[in-house]
């Protein structure tokens, strides 16, 4: 097999370099922009062969071969550009930078030390190759996604990316506080999940833009806070009572995607708590989707679209906000667990009138040793159904009878089914 071995990587160069230069040749379809077009599905092939045989060679003859490849190409790659800004050319430096990963993918599919096994390093030149290509691709998708970016959720972001990258792994790794149960990598692990997730939904949300309907919006705006949702639809609905319909739809679906939100995270942390709790989960959820089906616009009635105003999850008030709702949420079903089940059960519907989140992952934690896995997955529910409960007082008091009415009988089926559901965890 080693015999072979160059012809394999050789082979693998051209691969890498041939779909990159593919990409690169349908970037430019038209005669026109082939005035500024600097190579395709030949030249970037080449590059990297080139770069391969260069690797090759240097193996006998020693790196100066690999470095004076590198520099022919850099020095083709400023003629070209420095001729395009004579010719006045409208372009980037893309094309540029594709030609520099095809010559590195070159060289390192030749590369005998640098990753092994061959199987390894095959693997990372082609992903290399394939996540490139994406890049290279999704010029469509993400210029419509950086108009949506506001300069506020940038540094948003970064301040929030600090703070995961530089200060949650350093949190200590020990219990301390009220009964022992608090942690601050746990705390800092868990706000950075919610907030994670909260993130997906917020930047579909930006991705679709304002002119959506009010069924997406609650579909989508659900992963981020269907209590945003509800408040919006609530408040659109008294402006304009002839959208409490589709308002209502919104309402519920944003209120069933928390129930799917909620399996997931708690998957994510405790895959045990998660099986267990997943038939009262899906059944609330599908019990809200169904409802949902009811409360679609009629034929011929007018559609309705809107954009719900969302806070981006990726803050550092928000993440330090739920950070401290978690412990206080933890320390108190800790305790309230020296009740026996009715204290934990009462800490669940406490929190629950507030957010989902803190006591899931609570429970999550608890129903390790602390907390019995029945009880664990009924104070969740019960979280869930005050959440979902209060949902609906809001809606009744911001958005009148004409809103609430619709929500009435989707909410209660989905408390009833989770609480059917619920009989068979116990059983």
């Amino acid at each position: 097999m080693d015999a072979y071995e160059p012809f394999l990587s050789l082979g693998l160069a051209l691969a890498a370099g041939l779909l990159i230069g593919l990409e690169r040749e349908q970037s430019a379809p038209s005669e026109e922009s082939r005035v500024s077009f600097l190579g395709g599905a030949r030249t970037h092939p080449l590059v990297a062969l080139a770069s391969g045989l260069a690797m090759l060679l240097s193996r006998q003859l020693g790196p100066v071969v690999l470095v004076v490849a590198f520099a022919s190409l850099l020095l083709f790659l400023v003629v070209a550009y420095a001729d395009s800004i004579r010719r006045k050319a409208d372009r980037g430096f893309t094309s540029e930078v594709a030609f520099l990963v095809s010559f590195l993918l070159g060289a390192l599919a030749l590369s005998e030390r640098i990753v092994q096994p061959t199987g390894r390093r095959v693997v990372m030149v082609l992903g290399t190759a394939v996540v490139a290509t994406v890049l290279l691709s999704s010029r469509p998708v993400l210029q419509p996604l950086m108009r949506q970016v506001s300069r506020e959720d940038l540094v948003s972001a970064l301040k929030f990316l600090i703070v995961a990258v530089l200060l949650v792994p350093l949190l200590p790794d020990q219990p301390f506080g009220p009964y022992g149960v608090l942690n601050l990598r746990v705390i800092g692990w868990m706000m950075l999940l919610v907030t994670g997730v909260s993130f997906l939904g917020y930047a579909a949300t930006r991705l679709l833009g304002p002119e959506r309907g009010l069924g997406i919006t609650g579909f989508v705006g659900g992963l981020v806070s269907s209590t945003a949702v509800t408040l919006e639809m609530s408040r659109r609905a008294r402006q304009e009572p002839s959208l409490a319909r589709p308002a209502a739809l919104a309402v519920v679906l944003a209120s069933s995607i928390v129930f799917l939100r909620v399996e997931v995270v708690v998957a994510i942390v405790n895959p045990v708590l998660a099986e267990a709790l997943a038939l009262p989960m899906m059944g609330m959820a599908g019990a809200g989707l169904l409802s949902s089906l009811l409360l679609r616009p009629r034929r011929g009635a007018r559609g309705a679209t809107g954009e719900v105003k969302l806070k981006s999850p990726v803050s550092l008030s928000a993440a330090f906000e739920f950070a401290l709702l978690f412990a206080l949420v933890i320390v108190g079903s800790k305790a309230a667990s020296s009740l026996g089940r009715s204290g934990v059960y009462l800490a669940a519907l406490a929190a629950g009138t507030a957010d989902m989140d803190a006591i899931s992952l609570s429970m999550a934690d608890l129903s390790r040793g602390q907390v019995a896995l029945p009880v664990a997955v009924t104070a969740v529910y019960l979280a869930g159904a005050m959440n979902t409960l209060v949902k609906g007082g809001v809606s009744l008091a911001l958005g009148g009878w004409a809103l609430a009415r619709y929500l009435a009988l989707a909410f209660l089926a989905i408390v009833a089914v989770g609480g059917l559901a619920l009989v068979a965890v116990w059983r």
